[in-house]
């Protein structure tokens, strides 16, 4: 099997990769765009491939932009973990070992790095964020006419393939009924899904184009054709991007220490407490102690009436990421660090907390247990 060099002198891409990317791009038999899932069992690489369709759609004359859906809340490939995200792609990446934080179309905050707490909710939220890209990117109008370009769209999903997680799969590709799948496996053959269209019933009609590639490994140099993840790590690293946005491009922070102090000091958003409700995505708090739960998190920050309204999910949209610094309940107010900008933060009036943690790496300042619990920000009783 041949290779194709990259951007990334350490990667390397099957040739059986790239043809099954431009066997979709190129695909004239399909119209409207293509809709592409990739799924297969963790570490197979369907992120890496994901990257490479995403540029292969990009080459091809006939699409200036690719929407990308991402499913796997553990390590989403443009936004932090615990989100679900449709984010539209207008540019290349032509370095794919470098993780990259883009700003979405539309994002949920699932709040968890795993579907398996509560799947169906996180089954909604996929379904909201896939009825939204109809609606607007790929349905035709009344007339049958299509006011916006339509544009292709990417599905990356989680590696959770047995299980719940195989019955979660299933469900995803019924409601979505994607143009073409494209399942990566893997030597091990018990860790690979079921050949063939395994989520259709018998008496169902083929419609979907399928394609299988072999899960890439090293070459004869010991290069490696995948971008090995540490998962814990990636995940840090990508809260650490995200709110790194905090701070202007030439603003000295470099690691984890640094990002720390540089929030401890930074001048939080000051966001009235009367005007949030808080709602808990995967477990019951007592009233009583929801400020003690809130003070020194990760939350989302969501607007309630921005919903899809035509969807029976109705999930609401999420606008960023914050971290609650403090809270002063007698003057009504939350100190918030987020790198959402003002005028969008004003219409948040809806704070999401699931399990997505604070890393470690960010906590560990010397003589201070939590930099973002403040000192001079007492919780009143």
């Amino acid at each position: 099997m041949g290779e194709v060099e990259t951007a990334s002198p350490e990667i390397i891409i099957p040739v059986e990769w790239t043809e099954a990317a431009e066997s979709i791009a190129d695909d004239d038999s399909v119209s409207p765009p293509p809709i592409a899932l990739i799924c297969g069992p963790k570490n197979s690489g369907k992120t890496t491939f994901s990257r490479i369709l995403l540029n292969t759609l990009l080459q091809n004359q006939r699409y200036d932009k690719v929407a990308y859906l991402d499913t796997d809340v553990g390590q989403p490939e443009f936004t932090p973990p615990g989100c679900l995200a449709l984010t539209i792609i207008e540019r290349q990446t032509p370095d794919l070992t470098i993780p990259c934080l883009k700003t979405p179309e539309r994002s949920i905050f699932y709040g968890d790095t795993s579907s398996k707490r509560d799947p169906q909710t996180y089954l909604n939220n996929v379904f909201s964020l896939y009825d939204y890209f109809q609606k607007e990117f790929y349905a035709s109008n009344e007339s049958g006419k299509k006011a916006k370009p339509e544009v292709p769209l990417v599905i990356n999903t989680p590696g959770w393939v047995k299980g719940n997680g195989y019955d979660a799969l299933v469900e995803m590709l019924r409601y979505i009924a994607p143009t073409h799948m494209v399942q990566v496996r893997t030597s091990v053959e018990s860790k690979n899904l079921p050949a063939g269209a395994f989520w259709l019933e018998e008496d169902q009609e083929l419609s979907v184009s399928l394609i299988e590639i072999a899960s890439a490994r090293r070459d004869a140099y010991n290069r490696s054709v995948l971008i090995r993840k540490d998962a814990s790590l990636i995940r840090d690293l990508k809260i650490f991007a995200y709110f790194r946005q905090c701070f202007t491009n030439d603003f000295s922070v470099h690691t984890f220490k640094e990002l720390a102090q540089a929030l401890t000091a930074h001048r939080p958003y000051v966001v009235p407490i009367s005007k949030i409700k808080v709602k808990h995505l995967h477990c019951q708090v007592p009233s009583s102690e929801i400020f003690h739960t809130l003070n020194g998190s990760i939350v989302g920050l969501a607007v309630s009436s921005a919903k899809s309204s035509d969807s029976e999910h109705g999930t609401p949209w999420c606008v960023g990421l914050g971290i609650v610094r403090g809270i002063d309940v007698e003057k009504d107010i939350y100190y918030v660090l987020t790198p959402v900008s003002l005028n969008n933060l004003q219409k948040v009036d809806l704070f999401l907390q699931g399990l997505l943690q604070i890393p470690a790496r960010l906590l560990q300042i010397s003589g201070c247990l939590s930099p973002y619990m403040a000192t001079n920000v007492l919780l009143q009783s």
